[in-house]
């Protein structure tokens, strides 16, 4: 991780639907090749959140950067440079495999030549070459978690955005699925990820804490952790949950 380069900047983003508040003045930075963990109950505000990062919402107010580009004006140039994978699953699951894996390289703007290439090396990489003829629905969940995630960088963007990736898979595939991020991470590609799991909190660089719109909380889940005296992420997303 650089701290010299943050690929999204945030300050001071507001959005309202009415009266009613989603995102309370949030500023934030992330870094290249960071992962980035961000955090919340339900109806704190992540979602909104990720969808103006992702080009998909325009914010009420304050400055938000993202790959360079700006949201109020330049969405469509986030959308092309960003990876997502949404929390209910992303691929299509009438398509197989390779079907897919084409699909989506063309929607992300890849020659047929790269998207020959990309087919080939993700299939080696996820050693599933032999199912590449099947459909999706028919593959168990971990094998299309992977895959999606897969498929969300196959155009080598600057940032990937995972929604709560690993929901409903099992704990082996869980990890698996981390060891994929540390490698895309690795790699350079900036990871910004939310997840119900609190465990795997400790596995990004660092974390943010939201409750009711606003972030309570932003640093490394050690430095969290001796801030709010306990022993895991948990706890301190639990403390803040209380207003203890």
């Amino acid at each position: 991780m650089s701290e010299t380069e943050p690929v999204i900047i945030v300050k001071d983003l507001v959005k309202k639907f009415g009266s009613f508040i989603a995102n309370d003045h949030l500023s934030f930075e992330v870094y290249k090749g960071e992962i980035f963990g961000f955090l919340g109950a339900n109806g704190a505000g992540k979602t909104t959140a990720i969808r103006i990062l992702c080009g998909l919402s325009s914010p009420t107010s304050g400055e938000i950067m993202v790959a360079g580009y700006n949201a109020y004006n330049e969405a469509d140039k986030i959308k092309k440079n960003i990876g997502y994978m949404s929390q209910k699953f992303s691929l299509y699951e009438d398509l197989t495999v390779t079907e897919n894996i084409r699909l989506y390289g063309g929607i992300y703007g890849l020659s047929r030549k790269e998207i020959r290439s990309r087919t080939a090396e993700l299939l080696e990489k996820l050693e599933i070459a032999s199912v590449k003829d099947t459909l999706i629905r028919d593959l168990p969940l971990g094998w299309r978690q992977k895959l999606a995630f897969s498929v969300a960088i196959i155009h080598q963007p600057g940032i990937v955005f995972l929604d709560e990736p690993t929901g409903g898979v099992d704990p082996i595939t869980r990890r698996q699925f981390w060891e994929m991020i540390y490698v895309t991470a690795h790699e350079g590609i900036t990871v910004f990820v939310t997840t119900h799991y609190l465990d795997e909190a400790e596995y990004c660089d660092r974390v943010t804490i939201m409750t009711d719109g606003k972030i309570m909380a932003l640093d490394t889940p050690l430095n969290l952790k001796k801030q709010f005296e306990v022993n895991t992420i948990n706890e301190v997303f639990l403390k803040l949950a209380r207003n203890t």
